[in-house]
């Protein structure tokens, strides 16, 4: 036995003493100590669960799993920082805080990349969950990545595109008190001079675009340093993506509107495209990232082809999910992810967005994902809940 095996078996161990103190299930997979999260929503936009094993997920048994551990980690960190009485989701799907805490806890003892461990702690601690919303099994996967860019301070030369900082007094999104802020279209014709400060300005319209898109990037400067700028609000209206502008005016046929292609038209095609990225009335606010990024909606790093981003209407945001879709060339992609981002355009029960990293590979990647798919929801076994989850009342 290798010294790696011993190392395994003693956290394999560990887990199983640390969730026998803790009064947690055993490993016996499908019958769950707390009733199914509620369901949410109504008609075709209404979240449905159902609890099956671990057995029942689609290549469960192949999945590196120790790879989303540093994801889970960080969403262990913002979730047992919450009053324990606090609903984890719209509505409590995700529990209470303090269904979290001894999950949480058993963590800990996970050895970064051992897999074995992994899945003990997931078999033991979690209750998968089959999500369904209404008739349709199945949804929408699409990819995104941390933008990279060249700027500068100051103004000048090839530095001609702004980032604008979110205007003092101007709500994250407008549109919730019914009054959406200047149009994209607006802005770049000058209606915010003097209303909010750029916080530096970047050397291509188009690369700038796709960042709004993308919701974060890697700056390189022109003195050689390389800064993080994250979302920090909208303009409040609603995104139209480029593909759809640009298959509306003939400039790609409708198979053809993938990012890549995308950004290689508008790039090659200076004149039209200034006017055409203007259909896109959403404009988006940033800001300056300290540390390790990008940062997601839940206020945590994101981990390359480990987060994703989902609508927090029916996902709670800090969850495990098993993916169960293919990737940009096709192959099978049954990996555990982390629900950890939201965005303009994710939306619905079953509808994903997988972040890809930094970098072209990752562009690549990210700008070809577009695959059906499922996803279960990872639960604490012992999730309890507030008592109102179980009436009708709760439930929208």
């Amino acid at each position: 036995m290798t010294a790696t095996s011993r190392r395994s078996l003693s956290v394999l161990a560990g887990l199983l003493l640390l969730a026998g103190c803790s009064s947690a299930p055993t490993l016996k997979q499908g019958a769950p100590s707390a009733p199914p999260p509620p369901s949410v929503g109504s008609g075709e936009d209404r979240l449905y669960t159902t609890p099956v094993s671990f057995n029942d997920l689609p290549g469960w048994g192949d999945d590196a799993l120790a790879q989303a551990i540093p994801a889970l980690r960080r969403s262990c960190e913002k979730i047992t920082h919450m009053p324990s009485g606090q609903l984890v989701g719209n509505d409590g799907q995700g529990g209470v805080a303090g269904d979290w805490m001894a999950p949480c806890g058993a963590l800990r003892s996970v050895a970064a990349g051992d897999h074995a461990a992994a899945r003990v702690f997931f078999e033991s601690w979690f209750q998968p969950y089959r999500v369904s919303g209404g008739a349709r099994p199945d949804g929408l996967f699409t990819g995104y990545y941390q933008a990279e860019l060249h700027g500068s301070r100051r103004p000048g030369g090839r530095y001609l595109t702004p980032l604008y900082a979110r205007p003092a007094g101007l709500a994250a999104d407008p549109s919730l008190n019914g009054t959406p802020y200047f149009t994209r279209a607006e802005i770049e014709a000058g209606a915010l001079r003097g209303k909010a400060s750029e916080l530096l300005w970047v050397d291509d319209a188009v690369d700038a675009h796709i960042l709004h898109i993308q919701g974060s990037g890697r700056v390189t400067m022109d003195d050689g340093t390389v800064v993080q700028v994250g979302f920090n609000g909208s303009n409040g209206h609603k995104f139209v993506g480029l593909g759809s502008i640009l298959a509306r005016h003939g400039k790609l046929a409708a198979g053809e509107t993938n990012m890549p292609s995308i950004r290689s038209w508008l790039k090659t095609h200076p004149a039209e495209a200034p006017g055409l990225m203007s259909e896109n009335p959403r404009y988006v606010f940033f800001r300056l990232i300290e540390g390790d990024g990008p940062i997601g909606a839940q206020g945590v790093a994101l981990t390359a082809g480990r987060s994703m981003a989902v609508d927090p209407r029916f996902i709670p945001l800090g969850v495990p999910l098993w993916l169960d879709s293919t990737d940009p060339d096709g192959l099978p992609m049954r990996r555990l992810m982390v629900a950890q981002d939201t965005g303009a355009a994710i939306k619905g029960v079953i509808r994903g967005d997988v972040f890809w990293g930094a970098g072209e590979a990752a562009f690549d990647k990210a700008g070809r994902m577009k695959s059906r798919g499922s996803y279960y929801l990872l639960l604490p076994r012992s999730r309890s809940g507030p008592v109102a989850l179980n009436s009708p009342s709760a439930r929208r």
